[in-house]
């Protein structure tokens, strides 16, 4: 479940774009909530919407974005309106917006079920409803109003992590990473968090007591190098920037058919220098080249662009000269970094999700930073166009 807060507005245009989507049957509106004797009205306007807001807005002078934009979203169609309107209406509550006058508009035009929610920041006493925090209490919200108890499921996923097999601790904490936990070490142990909030600890030493019993199964990392070789030619295996770091096709098909998830690293903008590649059908996480060197992972084809948004330049590699990445220098000299360094909530990772019948993920990948899948209506209300970021995450592991 997702819950996404979208961009402020000075004024109540996204009455009309969901309104919008009600006259093209893409949407339904649910549900008007606390609009006093406008409820009481049939063949209601957009603009008898508008006017209301903007009357109670008009409370505070002190506000310059009174608009509440919200889309709350379930994967695939595992919700029914009825139950996202249920969600959306507790979710209000906890955010301190339930006595507001709002608006639930189902949009049934994408994969994934969602509806919107339209309301106001200033209240009837002409004060500001508090926004600190708000994408933190947002989550926290939702997981509480799905029954979600967030130790449990921090302890759950520590316990997850610490099955797997791995080398250093650097890659035990990409395994919570990628759960959308963050970790830093304090006084000998790890601090789990998730959303600023601390959930959970473990002890260095049981970490590294972990790591201690690593046996490498050179059979299985034969097995995975045998999956990339098979589906390269098949699948693009070029790296390409998106807002939540380098993917490519060929990444994103090994994680959604084989369980394979391929995290790339970068640094400084430049493109990737490495990767750590997460079995999770094995339970086990590799060094990049303990399967495939990088160079090796992307060299298929004749010419092979890299699509990489610095600046204008482009990168391009052909087969007839040895691969190499512009300006990043030898790969096998990159120099360590400290594995205990604290590390960000989003990492450089193929974080989008595909569900197949062949593999069932152990890890199911976080809601953090996740915009709703193939939702490009959101984008329309915004008023601007996708663009990827100049400047690429950084991530030394």
């Amino acid at each position: 479940m997702i819950v996404k807060i979208l961009q402020k507005s000075a004024t109540f245009k996204a009455v009309r774009y969901n309104t919008g989507k009600v006259d093209k049957d893409r949407g339904e509106l649910l549900l008007v909530r606390n609009f006093g004797a406008l409820e009481g009205l049939e063949n209601l306007r957009p603009q008898d919407y508008i006017n209301y807001f903007e009357a109670v807005s008009a409370r505070s002078t002190r506000t310059k974005y009174p608009q509440l934009h919200v889309a709350i979203s379930t994967k695939g169609r595992q919700h029914s309106k009825e139950e996202l309107a249920d969600i959306a209406q507790k979710w209000m509550d906890g955010m301190g917006y339930g006595k507001q006058p709002y608006l639930l508009i189902f949009h049934k035009d994408t994969a994934n079920n969602h509806l919107h929610v339209v309301s106001t920041r200033v209240g009837r006493d002409g004060k500001k409803i508090s926004d600190r925090y708000e994408k933190l209490r947002a989550y926290r919200v939702l997981s509480q109003v799905m029954g979600q108890d967030e130790k449990q499921a921090a302890d759950t996923a520590l316990q997850k992590a610490l099955a797997y097999h791995f080398s250093t601790r650097a890659q035990f904490m990409m395994l919570l990473e990628v759960q959308g936990y963050a970790l830093a070490l304090k006084d000998g142990r790890y601090a789990i968090s998730k959303f600023g909030r601390e959930l959970a600890k473990v002890d260095v030493h049981n970490v590294d007591d972990r790591i201690a019993t690593r046996d490498k199964d050179k059979g299985r990392a034969g097995q995975l190098r045998a999956i990339i070789e098979r589906y390269q030619a098949m699948h693009d295996p070029a790296p390409y920037l998106t807002d939540s770091g380098y993917t490519s096709a060929l990444a994103k098909f090994l994680h959604g058919k084989f369980g394979m998830q391929l995290l790339f690293h970068g640094k400084n903008g430049k493109p990737p220098y490495g990767y750590t590649l997460i079995d999770h059908a094995g339970k086990a996480v590799y060094k990049g080249g303990e399967i495939m060197p990088l160079s090796e992972f992307v060299a298929t084809g004749p010419v092979s662009e890299i699509k990489h948004s610095v600046g204008s330049k482009t990168l391009a590699r052909q087969d007839t000269e040895p691969y190499r990445w512009q300006d990043v220098g030898d790969i096998e000299n990159i120099p360590e970094v400290s594995e205990d360094k604290p590390v960000r909530e989003k990492t450089c990772s193929d974080i989008s999700y595909k569900q197949n019948t062949d593999y069932d993920p152990v890890f199911p990948l976080p809601d953090l930073g996740v915009d709703i899948s193939d939702d490009i209506d959101d984008e329309a209300v915004l008023g601007r166009n996708r663009r990827r970021k100049q400047k690429a995450r950084t991530n030394t592991r």
